[in-house]
Protein backbone atom coordinates (compact mmCIF):
# COMPACT_ATOMS: atom_id res chain seq x y z
CA UNK A 1 0.00 0.00 0.00
CA UNK A 2 1.20 3.46 -0.78
CA UNK A 3 0.82 6.49 0.78
CA UNK A 4 -2.38 7.56 -1.17
CA UNK A 5 -5.22 9.99 -0.07
CA UNK A 6 -6.79 8.90 3.59
CA UNK A 7 -10.44 8.28 2.43
CA UNK A 8 -13.10 8.66 5.77
CA UNK A 9 -14.10 5.12 5.68
CA UNK A 10 -10.39 3.92 5.88
CA UNK A 11 -9.80 6.41 9.20
CA UNK A 12 -13.17 5.00 10.79
CA UNK A 13 -11.94 1.41 10.34
CA UNK A 14 -8.51 2.50 12.09
CA UNK A 15 -10.03 4.51 14.52
CA UNK A 16 -12.89 1.87 15.30
CA UNK A 17 -9.89 -1.18 15.27
CA UNK A 18 -8.05 0.97 18.28
CA UNK A 19 -10.96 1.50 20.65
CA UNK A 20 -11.83 -1.55 20.50
CA UNK A 21 -8.12 -2.73 21.26
CA UNK A 22 -8.49 -0.10 24.53
CA UNK A 23 -12.20 -0.56 25.33
CA UNK A 24 -11.87 -4.39 25.42
CA UNK A 25 -8.58 -4.56 27.52
CA UNK A 26 -9.40 -2.02 30.00
CA UNK A 27 -12.90 -2.00 30.45
CA UNK A 28 -13.63 -5.68 28.91
CA UNK A 29 -10.22 -7.51 30.49
CA UNK A 30 -9.98 -5.23 33.07
CA UNK A 31 -6.09 -4.76 31.98
CA UNK A 32 -3.83 -1.99 32.95
CA UNK A 33 -4.04 0.54 30.35
CA UNK A 34 -0.81 0.72 29.58
CA UNK A 35 -0.66 -2.55 27.97
CA UNK A 36 -3.85 -1.91 26.00
CA UNK A 37 -2.68 1.69 24.65
CA UNK A 38 1.10 0.14 24.03
CA UNK A 39 -1.25 -2.34 21.71
CA UNK A 40 -2.94 0.36 19.94
CA UNK A 41 0.24 2.01 19.33
CA UNK A 42 1.95 -0.73 17.35
CA UNK A 43 -1.38 -1.63 15.12
CA UNK A 44 -1.27 2.40 14.54
CA UNK A 45 2.28 2.14 13.66
CA UNK A 46 2.52 -1.01 11.40
CA UNK A 47 -0.78 0.70 9.90
CA UNK A 48 1.30 3.59 9.09
CA UNK A 49 4.14 1.33 7.61
CA UNK A 50 1.78 -0.06 5.01
CA UNK A 51 0.28 3.26 3.97
CA UNK A 52 3.98 4.14 3.00
CA UNK A 53 4.97 6.28 6.02
CA UNK A 54 8.67 6.24 6.83
CA UNK A 55 10.14 5.77 10.02
CA UNK A 56 11.43 9.76 10.54
CA UNK A 57 7.03 11.08 10.10
CA UNK A 58 6.76 8.32 12.92
CA UNK A 59 8.66 9.22 15.19
CA UNK A 60 7.83 12.67 14.17
CA UNK A 61 4.12 11.86 15.61
CA UNK A 62 5.55 10.63 18.57
CA UNK A 63 7.36 13.41 19.00
CA UNK A 64 4.61 15.79 18.30
CA UNK A 65 2.27 14.11 20.81
CA UNK A 66 4.70 13.57 23.94
CA UNK A 67 5.60 17.55 23.44
CA UNK A 68 2.35 18.74 24.34
CA UNK A 69 2.03 16.56 27.44
CA UNK A 70 5.67 17.86 29.56
CA UNK A 71 4.33 20.15 31.96
CA UNK A 72 1.45 17.91 32.50
CA UNK A 73 4.09 15.11 33.67
CA UNK A 74 6.45 17.54 35.72
CA UNK A 75 3.27 18.46 37.32
CA UNK A 76 2.44 15.12 37.75
CA UNK A 77 5.94 14.27 39.37
CA UNK A 78 5.55 17.41 41.82
CA UNK A 79 2.11 16.14 43.07
CA UNK A 80 3.57 12.83 43.77
CA UNK A 81 5.85 14.76 45.75
CA UNK A 82 3.49 17.28 47.17
CA UNK A 83 1.44 14.13 48.83
CA UNK A 84 3.78 12.56 50.81
CA UNK A 85 5.24 15.95 52.13
CA UNK A 86 1.55 16.95 53.35
CA UNK A 87 1.31 13.82 54.91
CA UNK A 88 4.42 14.11 56.56
CA UNK A 89 4.02 17.85 57.41
CA UNK A 90 0.47 16.92 59.05
CA UNK A 91 -1.61 19.26 56.62
CA UNK A 92 -3.62 15.99 55.29
CA UNK A 93 -4.16 14.47 58.77
CA UNK A 94 -4.92 17.96 60.44
CA UNK A 95 -7.70 18.37 57.43
CA UNK A 96 -9.05 14.27 57.90
CA UNK A 97 -9.40 15.41 62.30
CA UNK A 98 -11.07 18.65 61.56
CA UNK A 99 -13.31 16.88 59.13
CA UNK A 100 -14.29 14.60 61.49
CA UNK A 101 -15.90 17.10 63.74
CA UNK A 102 -17.09 19.66 61.89
CA UNK A 103 -19.07 17.14 58.92
CA UNK A 104 -22.27 15.48 59.48
CA UNK A 105 -22.59 11.79 57.95
CA UNK A 106 -25.80 12.77 56.55
CA UNK A 107 -24.40 16.09 55.08
CA UNK A 108 -20.93 14.28 54.13
CA UNK A 109 -21.46 14.00 50.73
CA UNK A 110 -22.76 17.14 49.16
CA UNK A 111 -20.08 19.49 52.09
CA UNK A 112 -17.45 17.51 49.86
CA UNK A 113 -18.67 18.44 46.76
CA UNK A 114 -18.71 22.37 47.66
CA UNK A 115 -15.98 22.57 49.32
CA UNK A 116 -14.27 21.05 46.30
CA UNK A 117 -15.56 23.49 44.45
CA UNK A 118 -14.40 26.13 46.18
CA UNK A 119 -11.05 24.87 46.27
CA UNK A 120 -10.78 24.15 43.04
CA UNK A 121 -12.65 27.98 42.06
CA UNK A 122 -9.37 29.49 43.81
CA UNK A 123 -6.26 27.25 42.98
CA UNK A 124 -7.99 26.41 38.92
CA UNK A 125 -7.32 22.68 39.38
CA UNK A 126 -9.07 19.55 39.48
CA UNK A 127 -5.75 17.79 39.96
CA UNK A 128 -4.42 20.02 42.43
CA UNK A 129 -7.93 19.40 44.37
CA UNK A 130 -7.49 15.66 44.26
CA UNK A 131 -4.65 14.98 45.57
CA UNK A 132 -4.86 17.46 48.43
CA UNK A 133 -8.15 18.22 50.56
CA UNK A 134 -9.49 15.58 48.17
CA UNK A 135 -7.15 12.59 50.19
CA UNK A 136 -8.30 14.18 53.33
CA UNK A 137 -12.28 13.94 52.58
CA UNK A 138 -11.65 10.25 50.71
CA UNK A 139 -10.05 9.23 53.76
CA UNK A 140 -12.83 10.61 56.06
CA UNK A 141 -15.73 9.10 53.98
CA UNK A 142 -14.07 5.54 53.61
CA UNK A 143 -13.87 5.67 57.55
CA UNK A 144 -17.52 6.87 58.08
CA UNK A 145 -18.46 3.35 56.11
CA UNK A 146 -19.60 5.63 52.25
CA UNK A 147 -18.99 3.36 49.07
CA UNK A 148 -15.10 4.70 47.95
CA UNK A 149 -16.30 5.32 44.85
CA UNK A 150 -19.08 7.63 45.40
CA UNK A 151 -16.77 9.61 47.50
CA UNK A 152 -14.27 9.49 44.59
CA UNK A 153 -17.18 11.06 42.34
CA UNK A 154 -18.22 13.91 44.44
CA UNK A 155 -14.55 14.65 45.23
CA UNK A 156 -13.87 14.39 41.11
CA UNK A 157 -17.09 16.46 40.56
CA UNK A 158 -16.82 19.47 43.08
CA UNK A 159 -13.18 19.78 42.15
CA UNK A 160 -14.36 19.81 38.00
CA UNK A 161 -16.90 22.42 38.58
CA UNK A 162 -14.70 24.36 40.54
CA UNK A 163 -12.00 24.48 37.38
CA UNK A 164 -14.50 25.79 35.16
CA UNK A 165 -15.88 28.64 37.95
CA UNK A 166 -11.47 29.68 37.87
CA UNK A 167 -9.80 32.20 35.88
CA UNK A 168 -6.72 30.30 36.85
CA UNK A 169 -7.88 27.23 35.14
CA UNK A 170 -5.58 26.19 32.22
CA UNK A 171 -8.26 24.45 30.23
CA UNK A 172 -10.23 27.56 30.30
CA UNK A 173 -7.92 30.01 29.34
CA UNK A 174 -6.83 27.26 26.54
CA UNK A 175 -11.00 27.14 25.04
CA UNK A 176 -10.92 30.79 25.61
CA UNK A 177 -8.20 31.45 23.09
CA UNK A 178 -8.41 28.65 20.54
CA UNK A 179 -12.07 29.96 19.74
CA UNK A 180 -10.66 33.62 19.98
CA UNK A 181 -12.84 34.62 22.68
CA UNK A 182 -12.67 36.76 26.06
CA UNK A 183 -12.15 34.52 28.47
CA UNK A 184 -14.62 36.14 31.18
CA UNK A 185 -17.11 35.84 28.40
CA UNK A 186 -16.48 32.14 27.91
CA UNK A 187 -16.71 31.81 31.34
CA UNK A 188 -20.39 33.58 31.68
CA UNK A 189 -21.29 31.23 28.80
CA UNK A 190 -20.29 27.58 30.16
CA UNK A 191 -22.74 28.74 33.15
CA UNK A 192 -25.78 27.80 31.42
CA UNK A 193 -24.38 24.63 31.42
CA UNK A 194 -21.93 23.79 34.62
CA UNK A 195 -24.40 25.87 37.03
CA UNK A 196 -27.54 23.53 36.39
CA UNK A 197 -25.33 20.63 36.28
CA UNK A 198 -23.63 21.61 39.52
CA UNK A 199 -27.26 22.03 41.14
CA UNK A 200 -28.68 18.86 39.90
CA UNK A 201 -25.26 16.91 41.60
CA UNK A 202 -25.55 18.52 44.87
CA UNK A 203 -29.13 17.46 45.34
CA UNK A 204 -28.45 14.20 43.94
CA UNK A 205 -25.53 13.83 46.61
CA UNK A 206 -27.56 15.13 49.14
CA UNK A 207 -30.12 12.53 48.24
CA UNK A 208 -27.86 9.41 48.51
CA UNK A 209 -25.84 10.77 51.87
CA UNK A 210 -29.64 10.39 53.28
CA UNK A 211 -28.93 7.12 54.85
CA UNK A 212 -25.79 7.82 56.46
CA UNK A 213 -27.17 9.33 59.57
CA UNK A 214 -25.40 6.56 61.67
CA UNK A 215 -21.51 7.09 61.45
CA UNK A 216 -19.45 4.20 63.78
CA UNK A 217 -18.10 6.96 66.28
CA UNK A 218 -16.06 4.19 67.93
CA UNK A 219 -14.28 3.53 64.60
CA UNK A 220 -13.99 7.48 64.28
CA UNK A 221 -12.45 8.47 67.55
CA UNK A 222 -10.33 5.42 67.08
CA UNK A 223 -9.27 6.75 63.59
CA UNK A 224 -8.67 10.70 65.46
CA UNK A 225 -6.44 9.17 68.09
CA UNK A 226 -4.50 7.18 66.14
CA UNK A 227 -4.15 10.40 63.75
CA UNK A 228 -3.38 12.54 67.01
CA UNK A 229 -0.88 10.30 68.53
CA UNK A 230 1.34 9.87 64.82
CA UNK A 231 0.77 13.17 63.52
CA UNK A 232 1.40 16.79 64.27
CA UNK A 233 -2.42 17.96 64.20
CA UNK A 234 -2.73 21.76 64.65
CA UNK A 235 -3.87 24.94 62.55
CA UNK A 236 0.13 25.63 61.38
CA UNK A 237 -0.15 22.37 59.49
CA UNK A 238 -2.58 24.16 57.51
CA UNK A 239 0.09 26.83 56.31
CA UNK A 240 0.93 25.01 52.77
CA UNK A 241 -3.38 24.84 51.79
CA UNK A 242 -2.35 28.80 52.52
CA UNK A 243 -0.10 28.99 50.74
CA UNK A 244 -2.00 27.48 47.79
CA UNK A 245 -4.39 30.01 48.14
CA UNK A 246 -1.95 32.89 48.08
CA UNK A 247 0.05 31.59 45.07
CA UNK A 248 -3.39 31.66 43.46
CA UNK A 249 -4.26 35.27 44.40
CA UNK A 250 -0.76 36.06 43.08
CA UNK A 251 -1.45 34.20 39.63
CA UNK A 252 1.51 31.78 40.44
CA UNK A 253 1.96 29.43 37.25
CA UNK A 254 1.36 25.87 38.65
CA UNK A 255 5.28 24.54 38.92
CA UNK A 256 6.63 27.34 40.69
CA UNK A 257 3.53 27.15 43.22
CA UNK A 258 4.21 23.28 43.42
CA UNK A 259 7.35 24.14 44.26
CA UNK A 260 7.19 26.27 47.00
CA UNK A 261 4.92 24.26 48.68
CA UNK A 262 7.08 20.94 49.02
CA UNK A 263 9.90 23.21 50.20
CA UNK A 264 7.46 24.36 53.13
CA UNK A 265 6.10 21.27 53.43
CA UNK A 266 9.48 19.89 53.65
CA UNK A 267 10.73 21.93 56.41
CA UNK A 268 7.47 21.70 58.45
CA UNK A 269 8.17 17.71 58.43
CA UNK A 270 12.07 18.85 59.87
CA UNK A 271 10.44 20.87 62.54
CA UNK A 272 7.80 18.39 63.09
CA UNK A 273 10.07 15.86 63.60
CA UNK A 274 13.33 16.15 65.17
CA UNK A 275 15.12 13.04 64.24
CA UNK A 276 14.43 13.50 60.42
CA UNK A 277 17.27 13.66 58.13
CA UNK A 278 18.21 14.33 54.97
CA UNK A 279 17.72 10.65 53.64
CA UNK A 280 14.46 10.16 55.60
CA UNK A 281 13.29 12.76 54.20
CA UNK A 282 14.53 12.14 50.33
CA UNK A 283 13.17 8.95 50.76
CA UNK A 284 9.48 10.58 51.82
CA UNK A 285 9.50 12.71 49.07
CA UNK A 286 10.78 9.89 45.95
CA UNK A 287 8.91 6.62 47.31
CA UNK A 288 6.43 8.42 49.35
CA UNK A 289 5.32 8.45 53.00
CA UNK A 290 4.50 5.19 54.64
CA UNK A 291 2.25 5.48 57.45
CA UNK A 292 3.12 3.42 61.02
CA UNK A 293 0.81 4.12 63.21
CA UNK A 294 -1.58 1.45 66.01
CA UNK A 295 -4.77 1.71 63.17
CA UNK A 296 -4.09 -0.53 60.16
CA UNK A 297 -6.66 1.71 58.22
CA UNK A 298 -5.01 4.63 58.96
CA UNK A 299 -2.17 2.95 57.47
CA UNK A 300 -3.45 2.29 54.22
CA UNK A 301 -4.85 5.46 53.73
CA UNK A 302 -1.85 7.54 54.10
CA UNK A 303 1.02 5.63 52.79
CA UNK A 304 1.00 7.04 49.36
CA UNK A 305 2.29 9.96 47.38
CA UNK A 306 6.02 10.00 46.13
CA UNK A 307 7.59 10.39 42.98
CA UNK A 308 7.46 6.68 42.07
CA UNK A 309 3.94 6.67 42.86
CA UNK A 310 3.34 8.49 39.57
CA UNK A 311 5.50 6.75 37.43
CA UNK A 312 2.76 4.24 36.60
CA UNK A 313 0.52 7.52 35.47
CA UNK A 314 3.64 9.24 33.53
CA UNK A 315 4.37 6.25 31.75
CA UNK A 316 0.90 6.25 30.48
CA UNK A 317 0.54 9.55 29.80
CA UNK A 318 3.73 9.07 27.64
CA UNK A 319 1.92 6.37 25.73
CA UNK A 320 -1.23 8.27 25.09
CA UNK A 321 0.19 10.86 24.18
CA UNK A 322 2.28 8.83 21.75
CA UNK A 323 -0.92 7.49 20.19
CA UNK A 324 -2.85 10.55 20.27
CA UNK A 325 0.34 12.16 18.21
CA UNK A 326 0.32 9.44 15.71
CA UNK A 327 -3.39 9.94 14.95
CA UNK A 328 -3.26 13.75 14.66
CA UNK A 329 -0.25 13.56 12.59
CA UNK A 330 -1.07 10.74 9.89
CA UNK A 331 -4.64 12.97 9.87
CA UNK A 332 -6.92 9.97 11.16
CA UNK A 333 -8.56 12.70 13.75
CA UNK A 334 -9.16 15.39 11.31
CA UNK A 335 -10.01 12.82 8.39
CA UNK A 336 -13.54 11.94 10.08
CA UNK A 337 -13.50 15.48 12.28
CA UNK A 338 -13.70 17.65 9.23
CA UNK A 339 -16.20 16.58 6.98
CA UNK A 340 -18.36 16.06 9.69
CA UNK A 341 -17.93 19.58 10.78
CA UNK A 342 -18.48 21.50 6.89
CA UNK A 343 -21.73 19.50 6.68
CA UNK A 344 -23.42 21.16 9.43
CA UNK A 345 -26.46 23.90 8.92
CA UNK A 346 -28.12 24.56 12.73
CA UNK A 347 -27.16 24.91 16.13
CA UNK A 348 -29.12 21.63 17.38
CA UNK A 349 -26.25 19.20 14.71
CA UNK A 350 -23.42 21.42 15.45
CA UNK A 351 -23.23 20.98 18.81
CA UNK A 352 -24.38 17.45 18.67
CA UNK A 353 -21.58 16.77 16.60
CA UNK A 354 -19.07 18.94 18.44
CA UNK A 355 -19.80 17.65 21.36
CA UNK A 356 -19.50 13.92 19.88
CA UNK A 357 -16.19 15.00 18.58
CA UNK A 358 -14.81 16.34 21.86
CA UNK A 359 -15.88 12.63 23.48
CA UNK A 360 -14.65 10.67 20.51
CA UNK A 361 -11.28 12.53 20.84
CA UNK A 362 -10.79 12.15 24.89
CA UNK A 363 -11.61 8.28 23.89
CA UNK A 364 -8.94 7.68 21.61
CA UNK A 365 -6.53 10.54 22.55
CA UNK A 366 -7.31 10.60 26.37
CA UNK A 367 -5.94 13.88 26.56
CA UNK A 368 -7.68 17.02 27.67
CA UNK A 369 -5.86 19.75 25.95
CA UNK A 370 -6.46 17.83 22.13
CA UNK A 371 -9.75 17.39 23.81
CA UNK A 372 -10.13 21.45 23.02
CA UNK A 373 -7.51 21.81 20.72
CA UNK A 374 -8.97 19.22 18.05
CA UNK A 375 -12.33 19.91 18.05
CA UNK A 376 -12.24 23.43 18.45
CA UNK A 377 -10.16 24.39 14.98
CA UNK A 378 -12.23 21.86 13.20
CA UNK A 379 -15.88 23.55 13.70
CA UNK A 380 -14.52 26.80 14.68
CA UNK A 381 -15.89 28.46 10.90
CA UNK A 382 -18.16 25.74 10.81
CA UNK A 383 -19.70 27.55 14.45
CA UNK A 384 -19.44 31.24 12.49
CA UNK A 385 -20.86 29.85 9.00
CA UNK A 386 -24.27 28.64 11.17
CA UNK A 387 -24.73 31.75 13.00
CA UNK A 388 -23.40 30.94 16.60
CA UNK A 389 -20.91 32.69 18.72
CA UNK A 390 -17.18 31.28 19.15
CA UNK A 391 -18.15 30.87 22.86
CA UNK A 392 -20.85 28.89 22.07
CA UNK A 393 -18.11 26.45 20.86
CA UNK A 394 -16.00 26.88 23.79
CA UNK A 395 -18.96 26.86 25.85
CA UNK A 396 -18.93 22.97 24.39
CA UNK A 397 -15.41 21.98 24.12
CA UNK A 398 -15.65 22.28 27.74
CA UNK A 399 -18.46 20.16 28.06
CA UNK A 400 -17.62 17.06 25.91
CA UNK A 401 -13.96 17.60 26.46
CA UNK A 402 -12.28 18.85 29.95
CA UNK A 403 -15.32 17.54 32.41
CA UNK A 404 -15.16 14.01 30.57
CA UNK A 405 -11.27 13.58 30.26
CA UNK A 406 -11.53 12.04 34.30
CA UNK A 407 -13.77 9.63 32.67
CA UNK A 408 -11.63 7.77 30.49
CA UNK A 409 -10.17 4.68 32.26
CA UNK A 410 -6.87 5.67 30.07
CA UNK A 411 -7.55 8.94 29.54
CA UNK A 412 -4.79 11.44 31.72
CA UNK A 413 -7.33 12.73 34.16
CA UNK A 414 -9.03 9.00 34.53
CA UNK A 415 -5.78 7.54 34.93
CA UNK A 416 -4.46 9.98 37.60
CA UNK A 417 -7.73 10.03 39.82
CA UNK A 418 -7.57 5.88 39.82
CA UNK A 419 -3.60 6.49 41.03
CA UNK A 420 -4.22 8.93 43.25
CA UNK A 421 -7.41 7.76 45.59
CA UNK A 422 -7.26 4.01 44.28
CA UNK A 423 -10.52 3.61 43.40
CA UNK A 424 -10.95 2.91 39.55
CA UNK A 425 -12.01 4.83 37.20
CA UNK A 426 -15.10 3.01 35.91
CA UNK A 427 -16.65 2.42 39.66
CA UNK A 428 -16.68 6.36 40.72
CA UNK A 429 -17.74 6.82 36.48
CA UNK A 430 -21.42 6.73 37.40
CA UNK A 431 -20.98 9.43 40.97
CA UNK A 432 -19.11 11.85 38.63
CA UNK A 433 -22.47 13.64 37.98
CA UNK A 434 -21.69 17.32 36.82
CA UNK A 435 -19.13 15.57 34.33
CA UNK A 436 -21.97 13.55 32.79
CA UNK A 437 -24.67 16.78 33.08
CA UNK A 438 -22.47 19.16 31.51
CA UNK A 439 -23.07 17.68 27.90
CA UNK A 440 -26.60 16.97 28.39
CA UNK A 441 -27.03 20.50 29.22
CA UNK A 442 -25.20 21.53 26.10
CA UNK A 443 -27.16 19.05 23.90
CA UNK A 444 -30.66 20.88 25.22
CA UNK A 445 -29.08 24.47 24.84
CA UNK A 446 -27.95 23.48 21.07
CA UNK A 447 -31.75 22.16 20.59
CA UNK A 448 -33.74 24.38 22.88
CA UNK A 449 -31.61 27.78 21.70
CA UNK A 450 -31.72 28.23 25.65
CA UNK A 451 -28.47 30.24 26.46
CA UNK A 452 -26.92 29.54 22.69
CA UNK A 453 -25.00 32.39 22.27
CA UNK A 454 -25.33 33.88 18.41
CA UNK A 455 -23.27 36.21 16.31
CA UNK A 456 -23.61 39.71 16.66
CA UNK A 457 -23.32 42.26 13.92
CA UNK A 458 -19.40 42.69 14.54
CA UNK A 459 -18.50 38.98 14.87
CA UNK A 460 -17.05 35.86 12.44
CA UNK A 461 -14.12 34.09 12.26
CA UNK A 462 -11.98 36.61 11.36
CA UNK A 463 -13.39 39.45 13.68
CA UNK A 464 -14.45 41.37 10.74
CA UNK A 465 -18.18 42.55 9.92
CA UNK A 466 -20.72 39.90 8.68
CA UNK A 467 -24.40 39.36 9.09
CA UNK A 468 -25.82 37.25 11.27
CA UNK A 469 -26.69 33.79 10.49
CA UNK A 470 -30.32 32.16 11.39
CA UNK A 471 -31.25 29.30 11.74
Amino acid sequence: MTKSKLSLSEAIIVLIIILAIMGSGVIGLGLSPQVPVLLAITVTIFWAKLRGFNWHEINGGIKDGIDKGIIPIVIFILIGAMISTWIAAGTIPTLMVIGFKAISAQWFLPTVFLVCSLVGAAVGSCFTVVSTVGIAFFGIGVTMNFNPALVAGAIIAGGTFGDKLSPLSETNNLAAAVVDTDLFDHMKTILWSTLPAAAISTVAFAVLGMGHNHADMAKINTTVAALNNDFHISIIALIPIALVFICAAFKMAAIPTMLLNIFVSAAMMFMNNTGLNMNKASDIITNGFVAKTSNHEVNLLLSRGGIVSMMPTVALIVLTLSLGGLLVHFGLISTVMTPIATKLNNSAKLITAALCACIGVNIFVGEQFLSIILPGRAFKQAFNNGGLASSALGRVLEDGGTVLNYLVPWGVGGVFIANTLGVPTMQYLPFVFFSLLCPVFSLLSGFTGIGLRKLNATEDAKGKETVPVQN
